[in-house]
């Protein structure tokens, strides 16, 4: 597995040189790290220091991602959550985590690791055990699952895959902007991992919902969510509650899955810092 970045190297830097909790967002498929940046300004003017570590590989921006999607190819969701606890490791202080869709998911796998002081998962993508299956969701990740070979391979969403799976409740004018300046190739294989977890006991899509060392917890879902509706959300939340720490869900109305970084992001954000504040 490849070391921390530069980017990343001196994010943890700077985190370890402040008194502020650390808050690691973690991005989603078919994103990079860079669209965090309206959260890390927000949650910053209230007091953390932020990172956005990526996955392994990540191109800096969207333009390079385009250009070269193969380095996307491969990655599994078990070599992200790795890359992302080696992150964590390297703080002085255990950090919140808030990610979103399979960034969500993975936020729920390094918190079962243990590896925060609180999470936000938002829109989480399902994990063994989460057994609801809505059309809309198989119908995003078919984008992938229709072809075998894309198990190996990068997929990137064309504007009427992206309108569908993440900008359905926002303006058609809204939904082109967002394609254009967020939406980039992503692996297959997390998509193939997902929807084989629950025939799969070794799956790297499962999540120690029992862990002690969990910390609190925060679901957020969206009502409008094509990729993750709140049948999944709320199975996962459902699942969470096997812990004795404190767990929550929240649901966004009139809200997709673009929810972190569309027009109402600052909506989201503000929902998930009382949370975080309350237990960091």
């Amino acid at each position: 597995m490849a070391g921390l970045t530069d980017r990343e190297s001196k994010q943890v830097d700077r985190a370890n040189a402040s008194t502020s909790t650390p808050v690691v967002f973690v991005h989603g498929l078919w994103l990079l790290p860079s669209s965090w940046d309206a959260w890390t300004t927000r949650f910053e003017e209230n007091g953390y220091v932020a990172l956005t570590p990526g996955w392994p590989d990540d191109p800096e921006t969207v333009a390079d991602a385009r250009a070269h999607p193969d380095v996307f190819a491969g990655k599994g969701i078990g070599d992200i959550a790795d890359h992302l606890e080696a992150v964590i490791r390297k703080l002085e202080r255990k950090p919140v985590v808030v990610g979103h869709s399979f960034g969500g998911l993975l936020t729920e796998i390094l918190a079962g690791r243990g590896l925060a002081v609180a999470s936000v998962a938002i829109s989480p993508a399902p994990f063994r055990g989460v057994l609801p299956l809505p059309y809309s969701a198989l119908k995003v990740a078919g984008v992938a699952l229709r072809n075998p070979t894309n198990w190996s391979k990068a997929v990137m969403l064309s504007y009427a895959e992206f309108r569908y799976g993440f900008a359905n409740a926002v303006s058609a004018e809204e939904a082109k902007q967002l394609y254009e300046q967020y939406s980039v190739p992503g692996p297959g294989k997390p998509l193939f991992q997902a929807a084989s977890a629950n025939f799969n006991p070794r799956s790297e899509a499962r999540v120690n919902t029992r862990n002690p060392q969990r910390g609190p917890m925060l679901i957020v879902s969206a009502d409008s969510d094509h990729t993750v509706p709140w049948a999944i959300a709320n199975a996962s939340y459902k699942k969470q509650l096997n812990n004795a720490e404190v767990t929550e869900i929240v649901k966004m109305p009139g809200r997709g899955h673009s929810l972190t970084i569309d027009s109402g992001w600052r909506d989201v954000a503000d929902a998930a810092l009382p949370f975080v504040r309350r237990f960091a």
